[in-house]
């Protein structure tokens, strides 16, 4: 385990590697007013302003280490399929870049705000039909009822233009400082976060109905974007998922596998597990030495049997899974750290990005 200052922990090991701009952010959040304790996860990087892959604890709340996709998070839906064929399934998925008509939304809108309405947005967020690969806690695997071979649904989405106007009003008066009223902020917080968990609901609805398979609850519903008071402090997490006793889905990239896991992660942690495989290269990198080593046709084909839909080539490079870090080692570390105990494994089979290009 690495340690910078005092109050900085990185659940990570020898062998991995992490960014030094990151392990930089921690230490200059460890070193903010108030700040008890910073948990870097192990797939720990730089960020806008705070690491991404980070709990936070402090005794003073800061918006910022939340960020601006306030209650993003992953949801995992059963989803039955009569055919599995990744080319037909993948040509019947919805457009989900168009939003939503509110009028055809059945349940209370959070704060009223319908711009983006089950829209899944850009950037590493997607909506995902997976296999499950393989069992590793049969026992758990069989209370949430998965199998191996099941087909699950995994939403990967926050709270849009949500909650980035909550961030760009607090940032526009006190910049990088702290919240003036705290109690105002968690509300409009709290309204982003039930937004976010609301959106993953309709997406996983658009696809269901498109594909012609039953709407289901999820097993699983986690934000990895949020703050909560815990013991009296302020608990931020930025690409962190609550590791107290949840199961979670920690998400590979579109070409490997993810994990859900059950999390039992302690203090040392910041309560907290990985909510990713993380990055390794920055978005202009993954583009320049993706352009060199990938074609499109690789990228929308990351492996047998799986399909990527988007109809934005930058963003295919961009998203790479080599850009990522290996998600075994996120893992292993997390389980080395005694933080979570994998569940079962899911593979890629059509992962939708943005609109195809034909639509």
């Amino acid at each position: 385990m690495s340690q910078h200052l005092k109050n900085v922990t990185i659940l990570s090991s020898e062998s991995s590697w992490i960014e030094s701009t990151a392990l930089d952010q921690c230490d200059q959040v460890a070193a903010l007013p108030g700040m008890i304790h910073v948990a870097g996860m192990p797939d720990l990087h730089p960020g806008k302003g705070a690491p991404i892959g980070a709990a936070m604890t402090s005794s003073i709340l800061y918006p910022l280490l939340v960020g601006s996709d306030i209650g993003c998070g992953i949801a995992v839906y059963p989803i039955r399929l009569k055919r599995v064929d990744p080319e037909k399934l993948a040509a019947r998925f919805p457009d989900l870049d168009e939003p939503l008509d509110p009028d055809d939304v059945d349940e209370e809108i959070p704060s009223g705000w319908t711009t983006s309405l089950g829209t899944v947005g850009r950037g590493n967020h997607f909506v995902e039909l997976a296999r499950v690969e393989t069992i590793a806690a049969p026992d758990h695997a069989a209370r949430l009822g998965v199998e191996a071979g099941d087909m699950l649904l995994l939403v990967h989405s926050g709270s849009r233009g949500h909650g980035e106007r909550i961030l760009r009003t607090h940032t526009e008066r006190h910049g990088a400082g702290p919240a003036p009223d705290p109690q105002a902020y968690l509300s409009e917080h709290d309204q982003a976060v039930r937004w976010g968990s609301l959106n993953r609901r309709l997406l996983a609805h658009r696809v269901a109905d498109a594909l012609g398979a039953a709407r289901t609850e999820p097993i699983v519903d986690v934000c990895h974007n949020a703050v909560e008071i815990r013991n009296g402090h302020y608990l931020h997490r930025k690409g962190a998922a609550p590791g107290d006793g949840r199961d979670v889905l920690i998400a590979g990239t579109r070409g490997t596998r993810s994990y859900l896991v059950a999390a039992h992660a302690g203090p040392e942690a910041g309560f907290s597990v990985a909510h990713g495989a993380g990055r390794k290269m920055s978005r202009s990198d993954a583009l320049r030495r993706g352009k060199a080593k990938h074609t499109v046709d690789e990228l929308r084909r990351p492996r047998p049997g799986s399909v990527v839909v988007c109809g934005d080539r930058q963003l295919l490079f961009e998203e790479a899974p080599t850009a990522y870090k290996r998600i075994e080692r996120v893992i292993d570390d997390l389980v080395t750290h005694g933080a979570a105990t994998p569940i079962v494994t899911t593979l890629p089979v059509v992962t939708y990005k943005t609109a195809a290009l034909s639509r």
